[in-house]
């Protein structure tokens, strides 16, 4: 099969088999791949360039995507549950209803992402730039421990359970946000009742 560009339909990969599931594309450059819909599970897109590509969509289940170039890519939609995304390169892509669900994401790059609705339920984001649009997003039980949320969009995110130990929430907007039972920035863990829903009150009143 052929893995070709998104506009110019240049080929730029042909890989014997029928699927890409499970093939080994470390190091590959694929600026600009479309991928959209593909099955990708268990694909190892190791150190690969794939900034600009489309993966729409893609099955990306158990991938391997550590230290992966995917500056300005499409995954609105895609699959990326316990996937390994560890050091990831994700600046300014578009990660729209995306599920990152249990996925390892330590030390990623997600500045001025659109990460709307996108599920990180259970993932590992420790240590890693969320700086970008999050509204609605799912970080319930995420491991946020050190992650840079500063000026962050927030709004109405679920953020219950989640670990924000040494988090940084300068100007993150929290309106509306659900965090029953998450830990703060200073350790200090959300009750549950009726203060858990952050309405209008500025973030810091939670964890004071």
């Amino acid at each position: 099969m052929e893995i070709k560009h998104k506009e110019t339909g240049k080929v730029l990969l042909r890989f014997d088999g029928p699927s890409l599931a499970g093939a080994n594309l470390a190091n590959q450059r694929l600026s600009g791949a479309d991928l959209s819909s593909q099955d990708l599970s268990n694909t190892d897109f190791h150190n690969a360039d794939l900034s600009g590509a489309d993966l729409s969509g893609a099955n990306l289940k158990q991938a391997n995507l550590q230290a992966t170039h995917l500056h300005g890519a499409m995954l609105r939609g895609a699959d990326l549950r316990a996937a390994n995304l560890t050091d990831v390169m994700l600046n300014g892509a578009e990660l729209v209803e995306a599920d990152f669900s249990r996925a390892v994401m330590r030390y990623a790059k997600l500045p001025d992402c659109d990460m709307r609705r996108a599920d990180f339920s259970g993932a590992d984001l420790s240590l890693s730039d969320l700086r970008g649009n999050l509204t609605e997003a799912n970080l319930s039980q995420a491991n946020l421990s050190g992650a840079d949320l500063s000026g962050a969009n927030l709004r109405s995110a679920n953020l219950s359970h989640a670990n924000m130990i040494d988090a940084r929430m300068a100007e993150a907007d929290m309106a509306h946000v659900s965090m029953e039972g998450a830990i703060g920035p200073h350790g200090k863990r959300v009750g549950a009742g009726p203060g858990t829903r952050a309405s209008r009150r500025p973030w810091w009143q939670f964890w004071a």
